[in-house]
């Protein structure tokens, strides 16, 4: 099939503004020029004689001519007018290099994407700035490449000017606002200029909380009643939520989600090898540097499951194994329990268990109750601890996620944590 790139057909239903078809991205890896003809011949000249390319970085991966890296492979996906759509997956999953095939900076190896109306973007900061020019000569640039008249600018400059928050600077060329600045003005210029679809990668992670907060709720109004269409890029789930009424997530440069948000949050966040196994080594765990490593743990293993999937009223029980270095009289166990997030919203702890001896081995049966939280997926740093004479903590050792599993609520509720929070309360009583 060949790459093509063009707007929508007469055939496609009126409401579909973007039809994505089966598109792969290659690039040859190893054959961008150095920047300069003499740098690109010593490059050339010394791969010839099989030596070190004198113009790559210390410790740099040599790619030979025929290496090839598929960014993306075989995406298709449809997109109606008005809608919201949350871009997620981790970096290198092929999130960036859609959005520039879509903003028509390079072009589709194979495949088809066929779009409807006018498009704006903000790939990065700064992109379609002339840093030479004035924030006001600036917006006038922006229209005329979306193909808008002078009069059209006109009407929809002070909107822009207002909305950055840069009226002070609008004369002053954009070489010199700084970082914060300039994702504003793009913004600022990109919501308001007459544009069908909004593409946004990352930007707003540059300007301040007050201007996100500000930028979510343009975004949101724009496609409730403007009815354009936004495709969002982030790591930053809470926008996501905010903003977005469908995801679509990537993982090395294919599709693996398209639909609810929060699914496609909790299979974005979630490491589904991981949950699947017991956890009876920390192989692929982080492990904290406390100041003391006088008790450390070797493994964590969930008892009477096969897998971590609980339901209402049961509980988590999980054996730990434990060797000591040093003597401790007594010896405490903490649970942080992190939502998909990863944001702390539970602690347990079952102080003072037990003492050891050093070069002593070790294991205890401990058991939790989650009869509070909420549906979802749960990750958990479990900590040993000791109390000093002061009843401060001192931290052993400490494993992150030690836990995965995954509770479900059985209530009449379809509990979306977006909606309800992480943890349930006891039944409300009526005391009439």
């Amino acid at each position: 099939m060949n790459p093509v790139l063009s707007t929508v057909r007469s055939n496609s239903t009126d409401e579909t503004v973007i039809e994505i078809d089966g598109v792969k991205k290659q690039y040859r890896l190893g054959t961008i020029g150095g920047g300069t003809l003499k740098g690109d011949l010593q490059s050339w000249w010394a791969r010839v004689r099989g030596k070190e390319d004198p113009n790559s970085k210390v410790d740099a991966k040599m790619y030979t001519k025929n290496e090839k890296f598929m960014a993306l492979n075989g995406v298709s996906f449809t997109v109606k007018k008005g809608e919201t759509i949350g871009l997620i997956g981790g970096n290198g999953a092929g999130k960036s290099t859609l959005l520039k095939l879509l903003s028509r900076v390079t072009a589709p190896t194979e495949g088809e994407i066929r779009i409807k109306g006018r498009i704006s973007s903000m790939l990065e900061v700064g992109t379609g700035f002339h840093p030479e020019l004035t924030g006001r000569e600036n917006i006038y640039l922006n229209g005329a490449i979306l193909g808008m008249k002078r009069r059209e600018v006109d009407e929809r400059i002070e909107d822009i000017i207002e909305f950055s928050e840069c009226r002070k600077f609008i004369d002053t060329p954009v070489k010199r606002y700084s970082s914060g600045m300039f994702v504003k003005l793009a913004f600022s210029v990109a919501a308001h200029l007459n544009s069908d679809i909004m593409l946004m990668d990352e930007v707003l992670a540059v300007g301040d909380m007050a201007f996100q907060k500000k930028c979510i709720d343009k975004m949101v109004s724009v496609a409730r009643d403007e009815g354009k269409t936004i495709i969002y890029v982030s790591h930053n789930m809470q926008t996501i939520r905010q903003l977005c009424s469908r995801s679509i997530v990537l993982r090395k440069g294919e599709v693996i989600f398209d639909g609810d948000v929060e699914r496609g949050i909790d299979i974005y966040l979630r490491n589904d090898e991981v949950t699947a196994k017991l956890f009876n080594d920390y192989t692929d765990c982080h492990r904290f540097n406390f100041l003391t490593d006088k008790v450390l743990m070797d493994s964590l293993e969930v008892l009477d499951k096969d897998r971590c999937y609980y339901t209402d009223g049961e509980k988590v029980k999980f054996r730990l194994k434990m060797h000591c270095n040093e003597d401790v009289s007594e010896l405490s166990l903490r649970f942080m329990i992190h939502n998909a997030d990863q944001v702390v919203i539970a602690t347990g702890a079952c102080y003072n268990f037990t003492g050891c001896k050093k070069g002593e081995s070790f294991e205890h049966t401990f058991e939790l109750d989650i009869t509070p939280l909420a549906s979802g997926v749960y990750k958990v740093l479990p900590a040993l601890f000791e109390l000093n004479e002061l009843g401060e903590v001192i931290d052993c050792d400490g494993v992150y996620p030690g836990l995965v599993f995954e509770h479900a609520k059985t209530t009449p509720l379809n509990w979306k944590s977006k909606l309800y929070g992480d943890v349930t309360l006891t039944d409300i009583v009526c005391l009439d």
